[in-house]
């Protein structure tokens, strides 16, 4: 398992280099989110896409996260903006506290070089998945750089498509930037 991310460097989460970086709207278009779609943003954060999502369904956006701190910053975020189909679930990645077939999207954000078992994550994203659903999945560039993880825990891009194959999946690969990549499944 990689190293968890901290959460007293939250700023770095929502930065103007971020947003630059992973603009969340041209993001979130390549998920392709209807008004009645439920969503799952494993490993949520303090909301960066969970609260643009919660805006595009009418649906519950589950934000997912390990850390209770993570979630207590979207719950006020969310408030702050008057989000009230966010629902907040502290869970692993590996072991979702999620129904099976009860969403019909996942984004799962810079978050699987951190899990134990990368099999056993997306096994459960195909457990919640609905038929017909789609995974938006982005990682690091396994390559040396001045931000993300340590490069022995990055994945690399063709290895995580052939896992995400293995579930079942057809997958595509596109880069928005030097830094990171975005494996779309369906």
């Amino acid at each position: 398992m990689g190293h968890r991310f901290d959460p007293k460097h939250v700023e770095k989460l929502d930065n103007p280099e971020r947003r630059k970086m992973l603009p969340p709207d041209d993001i979130l278009r390549l998920l392709d989110v209807h008004e009645d779609h439920t969503v799952a943003d494993i490993g949520c954060g303090p909301g960066y896409f969970a609260i643009p999502l919660a805006r595009l369904t009418r649906a519950t956006v589950y934000g997912l996260d390990v850390s209770p701190e993570m979630l207590g910053l979207l719950r006020d975020k969310a408030k702050h903006e008057g989000i009230t189909n966010l629902s907040l679930v502290e869970s692993h990645a590996e072991r979702i506290k999620l129904p099976d077939d009860s969403v019909d999207r996942i984004i799962c954000s810079l978050v699987l070089h951190e899990v134990d078992d990368i099999r056993q994550a997306l096994s459960e994203f195909k457990r919640i998945l609905r038929d017909g659903g789609k995974i938006l999945l982005i990682e690091w560039e396994q390559k040396p750089m001045d931000m993300g993880p340590p490069l022995g825990e990055r994945l690399d891009s063709e290895v995580l498509l052939r896992e995400v194959e293995t579930q079942g999946f057809h997958g595509e690969i596109s880069r928005p930037n030097p830094n990171q990549y975005i494996i779309l499944a369906y």
